[in-house]
């Protein structure tokens, strides 16, 4: 059906939830299980990890997966020049948990950014 695989990492104000890949087979699409996979991840990131947030990486072609990480709540935060193999670039997209209160995190970067510029 689909899988979801996430991590914590970053230290201080940088300590969140990533999500390093979701999937669901064409078959199970337009079900929820998106959606259910992505509000578990960000419900552990928070309550039980006590992040800032939670942010992912799509391709800026992807335009299907920003849309749905947009209707999760997700903003682009900043874009990744080249991130998929030189040949593509990334979104960061992020969303503020609960112990983001001013919701710093998700306040976009005014510049594109280089892959060894990315803080973790």
């Amino acid at each position: 059906m689909g899988y979801i695989m996430g991590k914590a990492e970053g230290s201080d104000e940088l300590w969140h939830g990533h999500v390093t890949a979701l999937a669901v087979a064409p078959r199970y699409r337009r079900l929820g299980l998106a959606k259910n996979m992505m509000l578990n991840l960000e419900s552990f990131s928070d309550e039980g990890l006590d992040t800032y947030f939670v942010d992912l990486f799509v391709r800026i072609s992807n335009k299907i997966a920003i849309s749905m990480y947009e209707s999760f709540g997700y903003v682009v935060y900043r874009q990744v020049i080249g991130y998929y193999a030189g040949e593509e670039d990334a979104y960061d997209m992020r969303k503020a948990l609960r112990r983001d209160k001013d919701k710093k995190s998700v306040v976009p970067m005014d510049r594109k950014v280089m892959p060894e510029e990315l803080e973790w």
